[in-house]
């Protein structure tokens, strides 16, 4: 197995074609679906969540809760389910077909149910988040999505979309081909949900100093509600590339999953995923996909050592926490910089959009003029009209 094979060995495609009324009775049972479920059939529909063929049966689904593997022993940290209610579980029979609908009875997919089964949410939510506190987004959204899953192989549904960003959207054999395409034998992936500050451009600069190629992919999908909306990271992300990254070594992408909030193991995920789209390695640094202070600042770059090299089949890259230092007049790491902190100049996601709902632009030493400016616009026509009727 090379560096570049898919996770299992197997780049998974569940993609069958549109949907047509003529093509699937109308006797099949209808099982509406939330907005992480519609994200996780998208990625397992292309093949981002290799070697996925569907939602989890009860045995990998317990297996990765508490192993942080498949029931085949393959690493994967985080469930991948289908949680429905009560009732309707009780009308659905192992070895049925359904139909998978948003709440607006669009047609997804079709499911074979191999697996229904309920879990313990308490045990759950306490080794996947490392707390059962339900002020932590990902332990109230598991919570609130309930203790009944339904498991088995999926046929997903293509669909179109007229999405301004939709030209980003790229399968992993699609990113595969681009990266052969330009020559890259070794490419650096870059995980992020919010837009890309000064600190990111420093340690993805870095990285792209011994790769042929960065691979920017933020996640676009389903995130908690004070979050930077996913077009104005866009826009971000499209103004700081062109002003200051070298075109022919980077590529820009998006990440339609959820956003899960899992800190360490949800790191894992993120390698994994971008080593199905072909990445070679993998930035990983300060707090990666965490939230308040559930997780220690670099919990995320320790749990790789608890899984061999080869069990994960991309290379981490850990980056301490990056900021710029007023003395050293530029961007640094407590690695490279022998200055106080007082020097150091750093916001947190939330500082920042505190200050720009409140009108102010954050430091040229955090973000780069031009993203302030395209994040300053959004906020001055979308959140300051409402503020100020306070």
């Amino acid at each position: 197995m090379t560096a570049l094979s898919p996770h299992g060995g197997v780049l998974v495609h569940r993609r069958i074609g549109p949907y047509t009324d003529e093509s699937y009775s109308n006797n099949l049972q209808r099982v509406i679906i939330d907005d992480v479920a519609i994200s996780d059939l998208e990625q397992m529909g292309m093949g981002a969540f290799s070697p996925l063929v569907g939602f989890m049966d009860e045995m990998d689904y317990h297996s990765v809760v508490t192993q942080m593997r498949l029931a085949n022993g393959i690493v994967w940290p985080l469930p991948i389910a289908l949680p429905i209610s009560a009732d309707q579980a009780q009308l659905i029979t192992l070895g049925e077909t359904v139909l998978l609908i948003d709440e607006h009875g669009t047609p997804h997919a079709t499911m074979v149910v191999t697996s229904k089964y309920q879990v313990n949410l308490n045990h759950v939510v306490n080794h996947l988040y490392q707390t059962n506190d339900s002020a932590h987004p990902g332990v109230m959204r598991t919570l609130e999505r309930g203790s009944v899953h339904l498991g088995g192989p999926v046929s997903v549904f293509t669909t179109t979309t007229q999405d301004h960003y939709a030209s980003y959207l790229r399968t992993p054999q699609e990113t595969r081909q681009l990266f052969e395409k330009k020559g890259w034998k070794t490419i650096v992936g870059f995980q992020t949900r919010n837009p890309i500050h000064r600190a990111h451009e420093y340690i993805q600069k870095c990285a792209l100093e011994t790769m042929d190629g960065l691979f920017i992919h933020p996640l676009v999908g389903p995130t908690k509600a004070d979050d930077v909306p996913a077009p104005l990271r866009m826009r971000a992300y499209e103004t700081v590339i062109e002003h200051y990254y070298p075109k022919n070594r980077v590529a820009l992408g998006i990440f339609t999953a959820a956003m899960r909030y899992a800190g360490p193991r949800e790191a894992i995920l993120h390698a994994l995923v971008r080593k199905n789209f072909g990445c070679t390695h993998f930035i990983v640094g300060r707090d990666h996909a965490g939230v308040g202070n559930y997780y220690g600042t670099y919990d995320a770059q320790k749990i790789f050592s608890l899984f061999t090299p080869e069990e994960i089949g991309i290379s981490p890259m850990f980056f301490d926490h990056a900021f710029y230092c007023k003395e050293c007049g530029g961007m640094a790491t407590e690695k490279t910089c022998p200055h106080d902190e007082k020097a150091h100049v750093f916001l947190s996601g939330t500082k920042v959009r505190t200050m720009l709902k409140a009108g102010i632009v954050p430091p040229e030493e955090f973000t780069r003029r031009e993203t302030a400016r395209v994040l300053m616009e959004f906020y001055e026509e979308a959140v300051l009209p409402i503020a100020s009727e306070n």
